[in-house]
C-alpha cells in the first residue's frame, strides 16, 4: 500500500504540472510573425534558406527563394535565426506584440579562415625525404647555369615550342583587331610601292659593299 501511495503521490503531482503548462500555453496569444532575411548588402535582396525555428517547441520554417518567411509564434516564444555562413540571431517575441508582426533581419557574414594547404604528390613526410635524397642533385656552383642557360638550347626551344593557350589567344585578337581596322581602308601592296623598291636596292648595296670590305 505504501507504494502505491507514493506512486498516486507522484502521479498527481506530474499531472498538475501537464495541466499548468497546458493552461499557460492556452493563455498565451498566437502571433502571425513575418518578414524578410536581408545580407550586409541590401541591394542583392533577401537570402533565400534561412531558418527560423522555435528550439523549444520545435517548429519553424525557411526563407523562400526572395528571403520572406512567415511563422505562427506564441508570445514569449525565443527565436533563432541561422544560415551557413552568416552569423545566428534570437529574438524574442515582445508580449505586446499585436495578432500580426512584421520583421526584417539583417545577418552579418561569418567568415572563416582556413589553415593553408599544401597538396604533393607524396603521402607522407618520409616518402617526400626519400624521393629528394634519390634525386641526387649536383652539388658544384652554378651547375644548372651552364647546363640549362645554353645560348644554342634556349634558340633551339623557342624556335621549336609551340604557342601556348595565351599567345593564341593573343594572336587570335591581333589578327581580329586587323581585320577590324583594314575593314573600311583598302589594302595597299607594297610591292607596287617604288619607295620600298629604293629600299630594297640600297639595301642590297650595302650588303655588297660590306662584303666587299670584309675580303
Amino acid at each position: 500500500m505504501m507504494k502505491i501511495s507514493v506512486f498516486l503521490f507522484l502521479l498527481l503531482i506530474f499531472w498538475a504540472g501537464v495541466s499548468e503548462n497546458v493552461h499557460g500555453q492556452a493563455q498565451k496569444r498566437v502571433i502571425q510573425l513575418s518578414g524578410i532575411v536581408l545580407g550586409q548588402d541590401s541591394t542583392a535582396g533577401g537570402i533565400p534558406g534561412v531558418n527560423i525555428y522555435v528550439p523549444k517547441a520545435g517548429r519553424g520554417t525557411a526563407t523562400n527563394i526572395y528571403g520572406f518567411f512567415s511563422l505562427p509564434v506564441l508570445v514569449g516564444d525565443s527565436l533563432v535565426i541561422s544560415a551557413v555562413g552568416y552569423q545566428r540571431q534570437y529574438y524574442i517575441v515582445p508580449n505586446q506584440a499585436s495578432g500580426f508582426l512584421t520583421l526584417i533581419f539583417e545577418l552579418s557574414e561569418d567568415v572563416t579562415y582556413l589553415k593553408e594547404l599544401m597538396v604533393t604528390p607524396f603521402p607522407t613526410e618520409e616518402v617526400f625525404k626519400e624521393a629528394v635524397l634519390a634525386l641526387n642533385l649536383p652539388i658544384e656552383e652554378n651547375a644548372y647555369n651552364k647546363n640549362n642557360l645554353d645560348a644554342e638550347l634556349l634558340a633551339l626551344i623557342l624556335r621549336t615550342t609551340p604557342m601556348d593557350g595565351y599567345s593564341n589567344q593573343r594572336f587570335m585578337m591581333d589578327q581580329l583587331n586587323n581585320t577590324q581596322t583594314s575593314k573600311y581602308v583598302p589594302v595597299v601592296n607594297p610591292l607596287l610601292n617604288p619607295f620600298n623598291w629604293a629600299k630594297f636596292i640600297q639595301s642590297i648595296r650595302k650588303n655588297k659593299d660590306s662584303d666587299k670590305k670584309k675580303r
